[in-house]
């Protein structure tokens, strides 16, 4: 737990704080912090109640800092999806038992729906720099340009 709270909340949030702290408040520099956000934030998920609450306090933190609304400063916390990485290979290895929504994932790798890591990258980049980044503090990359 304290490895996962260390990786997944503490870290993001030091160094969010350090880059919130670099400008003075009225600069007119334009600072953006990424959380990288997941579906387990806003879904809980049986067997992973850890990682859904680390994730579920980077979304937390985004909608408090935007609430801030410090000059210069955009915040978004970014679900990018689903993924084909090495967490999706031990999603679909882990036995049902400890991860009930194993057939969901399996599905989805054998029907092409999981994402590539560089697409997944593409997007969240086009994002982060686009003039649409921090309109909202919470965002899924599967829902933009869809409203």
């Amino acid at each position: 737990i304290a490895r996962a709270v260390t990786l997944n909340v503490a870290a993001p949030l030091m160094l969010a704080n350090a880059l919130a702290a670099t400008s003075a408040p009225g600069a007119s520099a334009s600072r953006r912090i990424v959380h990288i956000s997941s579906g387990a934030a806003r879904n809980a998920y049986a067997g992973w109640s850890v990682y859904c609450a680390t994730k579920a306090a980077l979304d937390h933190h985004a909608r408090a800092v935007a609430l801030d609304a410090p000059a210069g400063l955009r915040i978004c916390s970014i679900a990018p999806g689903v993924i084909d990485t090495g967490m999706q290979r031990m999603i679909r290895a882990t036995s049902v038992d400890q991860f009930p929504m194993r057939e969901r994932f399996e599905q989805l790798k054998q029907n092409g729906l999981l994402s590539t890591p560089e697409a997944a990258a593409q997007q969240l980049i086009d994002y982060a720099l686009s003039d649409a980044f921090g309109s909202l503090p919470v965002v899924d990359v599967r829902e933009l340009g869809k409203a």
